[in-house]
């Protein structure tokens, strides 16, 4: 077998057997197929698509091409939440604590950004000393001390999502269904967790731009969850404007930390609640939506996920000063607010033109190797259907460089459109589906 004609064939539209996709997985997470030939399988993927069958095939490829965790040894039952990505995302910065304060164990690979959407693994790393490379062992064992780990993808677990990750980020395949759900999917298997929250965004900032693609990757995941005995809700959330205020690395990690004080924008409030809420009554914490949000607003009101934060920073090398004083986490050189140019309602917030702004300014990856400048962002100040001042701060643009400063600030003014009379607010969320 040859890798050109595994390639060869899905170019053409065919269905690739499970023994192909194995082959190809295997090939490239050995080194033994280069980055240009992954890359053209994946643009091959993109335009044609793949099975259920052919997609449940890969998903197993990739779980397999690593270490397969086994957590019933530290951890009875532990619970993971995944997002699909989004601008301003910083959620499982607050519910992963949350649930942990709960009494429920969460072990979660996370990833870094991809495209205008931000990565978590880029969030915590904001934080001076973050280890975002856990060891097999050290996940476990810090998941069986503290019961919470939030680390980055390792050498060892589901290896071939970590290589394809990076490249579909630069080959322009990252909106496709099936590799978005082996993706995910590939990592929650190998990260051995029992229940899982899937946050699936659609929206202008999304990579699920309308409800019904969102819809089609929602169910697709339950359906694979559901063959892999595990426990998998799925929420479709509204990816149309960003989500709370902050968007950028340091900016993020602020906006969670005035969260886990009880501080912070109401959506982005009342989301993580929503997803906590879900975790907890599939842990068996509650018996029904009212009692598991009370729970988790009650966790929330006396600190103990806000110790639970620290407790997992500091178990991971963070430099603890940097959150008990987030003045100190990075800082752009350059802040500037800029003015509403008209009075009136907030009629459209684009999300995937702020998230792109905030990667012009830096604080993305256009290329693989791209480094991240963790101070840089935006900070919107509105949402849609606010009633806007002229002259009143739209948003606050934190830079580096003066030139990339003028460029955000065109680029955001024309991310705003306004209207003269009322406009109704966007839904956090659309559905639910559970297998």
């Amino acid at each position: 077998m040859q890798a050109s004609d595994v390639i060869a064939k899905k170019r053409d539209g065919g269905e690739l057997s499970g023994e192909e996709i194995e082959f190809f997985i295997q090939g490239y997470t050995q080194g033994a197929i280069p980055d240009y030939q992954a890359a053209a399988w994946l643009m091959a993927v993109y335009i044609h698509g793949m099975s259920d069958r052919e997609t449940h095939d890969l998903t197993l490829a990739m779980a397999h091409s690593g270490h397969m965790l086994d957590l019933k040894d530290v951890a009875p039952f532990t619970v993971d939440k995944h997002s699909t990505g989004g601008v301003g995302d910083k959620v499982s910065l607050v519910v992963a604590p949350l649930i942990a304060a709960c009494g429920v164990s969460i072990g979660k690979m996370t990833g870094r950004g991809l495209g205008f959407s931000g990565g978590t693994v880029d969030k915590l790393e904001s934080i001076p000393g973050y280890r975002a490379d856990l060891s097999e062992t050290e996940f476990k064992a810090q998941l069986k001390e503290i019961g919470i780990v939030l680390t980055g993808q390792s050498g060892e677990l589901a290896p071939a999502d970590r290589k394809l990750y990076s490249l579909r980020d630069v080959t322009a395949t990252v909106e496709s269904i099936p590799l978005i759900v082996s993706s995910i999917m590939s990592k929650k298997m190998a990260a051995g967790a029992d229940a899982i929250v899937l946050d699936v965004k659609t929206g202008s900032g999304a990579f699920m731009k309308t409800l019904e693609d969102a819809e089609t990757l929602a169910e697709a995941m339950v359906r694979l969850g559901k063959q892999a005995g595990q426990k998998v809700v799925a929420l479709i959330s509204d990816m149309n404007q960003p989500l709370g205020w902050a968007v950028g690395n340091a900016l993020e990690v602020r906006e969670a930390i005035n969260m886990l004080h009880e501080g912070g924008p109401a959506d982005f409030h009342e989301h993580c609640m929503v997803v906590a809420a879900e975790l907890l009554m599939l842990a068996d914490k509650a018996s029904d939506t009212n009692a598991a949000l009370t729970l988790a607003l009650e966790t929330l009101a006396s600190g103990a996920a806000w110790h639970k934060f620290m407790e997992m920073v500091e178990a991971q090398g963070g430099d603890l000063r940097y959150i008990e004083e987030p003045e100190r986490l990075p800082h752009a050189r350059l802040i500037e607010p800029v003015p509403a140019p008209r009075s009136g309602y907030l009629a459209g917030l684009n999300a995937a033109e702020v998230g792109m702004t905030v990667v012009d300014l830096g604080g993305g990856r256009k290329q693989k190797t791209n480094s991240i400048d963790h101070s840089v962002g935006v900070i919107v100040h509105y949402k849609v259907g606010d009633l806007v001042q002229r002259d009143t701060p739209l948003f606050t643009i934190h830079a580096n460089d003066e030139d990339r400063l003028v460029a955000a600030r065109e680029r955001l003014l024309a991310a705003h459109t306004f209207s003269d009379s009322p406009v109704h607010r966007q839904p956090l969320f659309y559905r639910r589906v559970a297998s």
